[in-house]
């Protein structure tokens, strides 16, 4: 039944924050407009519902910085203080609730990560698409970036089965927890210096 209703659910209050974070988007959307040369928002595609590609939105907390030969920078030298202080507080995560808004994404569900991971996946792994994704999961209240990806999208595919109003409104509790206490944040709640190869 929940499942049914979820979208409403999702649509709803994701209007209500977008509403209420409305002062906080136009003040970090100005900043960072003038610290990234007009550029505020991190759009990227990143693979949805039964693996349809979506772009996320986010607000941009690295600069487009190169070396001499025109590679980008690291993320490390790219990111900047004020990149820092959004990832920290997780006000760069904002902006997703217009995926949400627009049906991309939920609140709640496995965390929608690089478009070059589908082909590495195996058959277990990609059952953590047959759902939207979201902004926070169940991953990302259990170990976040203390645990593997295999660990993590395990952990996906149990809440892929076992998703239920309730269990969604105690990670959306744990998440706010996480979020006030500053534990664990690091890009889309996986380890970003550890990409996956089907492996680890």
């Amino acid at each position: 039944m929940y499942k049914t209703v979820k979208r409403f659910f999702d649509f709803v209050f994701s209007l209500i924050g977008l509403s209420v974070a409305l002062p906080v988007i136009l003040i970090v959307g100005i900043t960072l407009y003038f610290l990234n040369a007009g550029k505020a928002f991190f759009v990227q595609p990143r693979p949805g519902k039964n693996e349809k590609i979506f772009k996320i939105i986010k607000f941009k907390s690295m600069n487009d910085k190169k070396d001499e030969q025109g590679n980008l920078l690291s993320n490390e030298e790219r990111i900047t203080k004020f990149g820092r202080f959004i990832r920290k507080t997780s006000l760069d995560e904002i902006p997703q609730l217009f995926n949400v808004l627009k049906g991309d994404m939920s609140l709640v569900g496995p965390r929608p990560l690089k478009v070059e991971y589908l082909k590495v996946y195996n058959e277990e792994q990609k059952k953590r698409h047959l759902i939207r994704p979201g902004i926070s999961g169940w991953a990302q209240i259990n170990g976040r970036n203390a645990i593997t990806h295999t660990e993590k999208f395990k952990l996906d595919v149990w809440y892929v089965n076992n998703q239920s109003f309730l269990l969604d409104l105690k990670i959306l509790i744990a998440t706010a927890k996480k979020v006030f206490i500053k534990e664990g944040v690091g890009q889309d709640g996986y380890n970003t210096n550890t990409p996956f190869n089907g492996t680890n």
